[in-house]
């Protein structure tokens, strides 16, 4: 398996769904007090940027767009955010 391959796994099967997880729990307790914080909709915003990120980087591995080194690097920098939650 490639480095790419291993970045487009990490990124659909783990990344995305825990960011959109995060963004329904988040929405749930936004609803469920009728109002958001100011922390809520930071924090909301920040979920929803990554989010699309990591969707633009799954489409730049399709189209092979990205370098050996970046997605190196990519993976590196996910896999030890991915470690530090656990």
């Amino acid at each position: 398996m490639t480095n790419a391959d291993k970045l487009k796994n990490l990124l659909e099967l783990e990344i995305i769904p825990d960011l959109e997880a995060a963004i329904d729990d988040l929405f749930a307790a936004i609803d469920k007090s009728k109002n958001a914080s100011k922390e809520q909709k930071e924090d909301l915003e920040e979920m929803r940027e990554m989010r699309t990120e990591c969707f633009a980087i799954v489409e730049e591995l399709k189209r092979d767009e990205l370098e050996e080194d970046e997605i190196e690097e990519l993976l590196a920098e996910l896999v030890e955010m991915k470690t530090e939650e656990e």
